[in-house]
């Protein structure tokens, strides 16, 4: 008898697998996709509320569902006429990967299993949540100018039941800060109207809500069929988006809203000099735009300023494009935010209100979530925005919050550095040594012992229609894992098309383009884009060029004298990056045969591949055959005829490239020069961009007098001017100097 996936999925049996491999691998046990359950869609809001359908199981409709996710929190599910189960996903307060069980016996046993995608409130798509029209007037709603109907919409097919309620919903803290007892609640406050058709819109006038729900400012709106009674957890529903709660504050904010949020405001600041500083261990920010978009390990594009979507920065005037730290900072999971202007230089907010403001609650939370101040979007919400809203939108008090929320400027910050591998594969070191290794086999492009950061490259004969049969091989896959993360593989399939594998199973960007994964967040906007980012800073951004993938690491300043294999020591001595597994250097100027030795050295054994072998190809030529082919030998150098017709064509594609030169001649093909061009020059770009600048820091104005000026990097002059009536002592221009110091004096007036 075989064995059952019935609570095994995942396993290897004795007879069968369970595994997600299994499919292509043609092993698994019968009953695979009996337990084993896809589902559709495979995400939503951490709000939960989605309905999902299990896609392979059927049921009969008389069993009773229940869907338990995580550790046991349980929602209702039901079968429909087609004897498909469905499950409603539940309010969550994480991210991520969410493992979930199904019972069709009414919760007696478990035996099928899943996981749902939760998603940050922020990044599901369009049609998922309710729309407040004009949300500005919401949120200004009793301030001046701002009164009227209010009108909500929603997409009316969500539900079938023909009538729905709209509810209040508030989010509050409570217990002490960064404390055991601090804990997160979404709580039902009231039903704003009840019965409604579901038309698709509903309009009112917002009176002031009871007293007792006034003093809430900040939550959403939730639409559920009206068959359900009012705050029913875990029903099927539609959230609005979060938003200052304006619209129901009481008749004190209606009558005086600038007297009402300058208390708010004054409150907020006693508080928060209560706080810990969590300014003292965020990251410094990039001294530059180029080095801001370059450090994809650390940070990435803030949505609400984004230079490729038009700079449409509502909150930082004067800014062209602002990012954000990736990874929370460690004790306080605060979050960085760094903006700059059309001259591609940081603005502070000691100059203007465009500047960038840190927070003390990261926007994307962090791990392991469930806790303040660490809930995806609503501990920022209610640390950093709605604050914002007390002093600066609601009143006139924006001095106040900048003060507490000042930008961080560069003094601090050291670019990454970059390795890079493309084409018939060249390799770039971090330390600036080039070379090529043709191996055929599975390597070690770097490793590190600081943070167990391994990134492996498998290398496969690629045969070009027109090529010369000449041994052309390429990165078609590469593996990755730091610490204890998931395992991330970027590979080649079949049909040439990127797929990109978590722990052996094949991931599907079609709903969500951004992942919050286990050790790591991974990024795909595009199909053949996919960047790696690590907790420990460490990036890999990896793209499909022209058959090859192209692979580049970038890494922090503390993984200095911890990396080895392909891409060298990182130490800023070219010199030893020739060093094999047993700590022998060879010369930089080795010969092709060589380096060839070189690179068979650092191939990977199976005991610590991260690769998956899926395929019969895959084990009989990687996991059962040679890891590094011994018999596949190279041409070394190409051969380089003058009456070859492409060669013409290769001057004027490569000029002095020699890679692009290279391959043209290896694969005969001008296309597959562009290609490998291109990433070199990209390459070049990229250690261009994440050069050193050095930084003075910001210089004041002195009191009683003016400053020009507000760039604070190597080489630029500040000059300073005295109101009318004061006389100037000390430097009446200072420059930023190589020292990181100011030159003259200090002005005063």
């Amino acid at each position: 008898a075989q064995d059952s996936c019935a609570y095994q999925c995942g396993n290897l049996l004795a007879t069968c697998s369970c595994q997600a491999t299994c499919q292509s691998l043609r092993n698994c046990c019968s009953d695979y996709k009996d337990y084993c359950l896809q589902i559709s869609p495979h995400s939503g809001s951490l709000m939960g509320g989605k309905d999902f359908l299990i896609e392979n199981a059927t049921f009969n409709t008389s069993s009773v569902i229940k869907c338990s996710f995580k550790q046991g929190i349980e929602t209702n599910g039901y079968v429909d006429q087609d004897g498909r189960a469905h499950c409603i996903s539940p309010l969550l307060y994480e991210t991520g990967f969410i493992p979930f069980t199904v019972s069709a016996d009414g919760g007696k046993t478990f035996p099928y299993s899943g996981t749902w995608l939760s998603v940050h409130h922020g990044k599901v798509a369009e049609g998922e949540i309710c729309t407040l029209e004009n949300q500005t007037k919401w949120q200004y709603y009793g301030t001046p100018n701002n009164d009227g109907n209010l009108t909500l919409t929603w997409k009316h097919q969500a539900f079938t039941a023909p009538k729905v309620n709209i509810e209040v919903w508030g989010y509050q803290e409570t217990g002490d800060s960064y404390s055991e007892n601090w804990s997160a609640e979404w709580k039902y406050l009231y039903t704003l109207a009840k019965e409604i058709p579901n038309s698709g819109s509903f309009s009112f006038l917002p009176v002031p809500a009871e007293e007792k729900y006034s003093t809430w400012d900040f939550g959403m709106l939730r639409i559920t069929p009206s068959s359900y009674s009012g705050g029913q957890s875990n029903v099927p529903s539609i959230w609005s988006s979060e938003h200052a709660l304006a619209w129901h504050l009481g008749q004190d904010f209606r009558k005086d809203p600038s007297a009402w949020a300058t208390t708010k405001c004054t409150e907020w600041q006693k508080k928060e000099e209560k706080l810990p500083n969590f300014m003292e261990e965020i990251i410094d920010c990039p001294c530059t735009l180029a080095q801001a978009r370059a450090d994809t390990g650390r940070f990435h594009t803030d949505y609400g300023c984004d230079i490729e979507k038009g700079s449409v920065c509502t909150y930082h005037p004067g800014a062209v494009h602002c990012v954000r730290a990736i990874q929370a900072s460690p004790q306080y999971a605060a979050g960085q935010q760094c903006c700059y202007d059309h001259t591609g230089t940081q603005i502070l907010t000691n100059d203007s209100t465009g500047g960038s403001t840190p927070d003390r609650g990261h926007d994307w939370g962090s791990p392991p979530f469930l806790k303040p101040p660490r809930i995806p979007g609503f501990s920022h919400w209610l640390y950093d925005v709605i604050s914002f809203y007390y002093c600066c939108l609601w009143s006139d008090n924006c001095q106040v919050y900048m003060t507490k929320r000042s930008s961080s400027d560069c003094r601090t910050y050291r670019p990454p550095r970059a390795a890079s591998a493309f084409g018939d594969p060249h390799f770039l070191t971090f330390d600036g040594l080039n070379f090529t290794f043709k191996g055929q086999g599975e390597y070690t492009l770097i490793e590190s012992d600081l943070t167990s950061l391994r990134v492996q490259g498998r290398t496969q004969q690629v045969h070009f229609p027109n090529g010369t049969g000449a041994q052309v091989t390429g990165l078609a896959a590469v593996a990755m894992q730091e610490n204890n993360s998931d395992v991330i593989e970027v590979r080649y399939s079949e049909d040439s098309s990127l797929q990109v594998l978590l722990n052996q199973r094949v991931l599907n960007f079609s709903e969500q383009s951004w992942l919050d994964l286990k050790g790591l967040f991974l990024y795909s906007p595009a199909a053949q884009n996919i960047t790696v980012m690590f907790s420990s800073g460490s990036g890999v951004e990896i793209r499909g060029i022209g058959g090859f993938l192209t692979v580049t690491v970038l890494l922090p300043e503390k993984f200095m004298n911890h990396t080895q294999g392909l891409f060298g020591v990182m130490n800023d001595n070219i010199q030893d990056d020739y060093t094999f597994r047993n700590k022998t250097t060879m010369s930089v100027h080795a010969s092709p045969q060589q380096v060839f030795e070189f690179g068979a050295n650092w191939v990977v054994e199976n005991g610590t591949s991260l690769f998956t072998y899926d395929t019969e190809s895959l084990l009989n030529n990687f996991y059962y055959g040679e890891k590094h082919n011994a018999s596949f030998l190279p041409v070394f150098v190409p051969h380089e005829d003058p009456a070859d017709p492409l060669v013409e064509g290769m001057v004027l594609l490569c000029d002095s490239d020699p890679f692009c030169r290279f391959d043209v001649l290896t694969t005969r093909s001008l296309e597959v020069g562009n290609s490998t061009k291109r990433s070199h020059q990209n390459h070049k770009l990229l250690v261009e961009n994440l050069k050193p600048v050095i930084s003075c820091g910001w210089l004041g104005q002195p009191t009683n007098g003016t400053k020009n000026g507000t760039n604070y990097l190597l080489g630029s002059t500040i000059s300073f001017t005295c109101d009318q009536g004061y006389a100037l002592t000390g430097a009446k221009e200072r420059t930023c100097q190589e020292t990181g110091t100011w030159s003259g004096d200090t002005t005063t007036c």
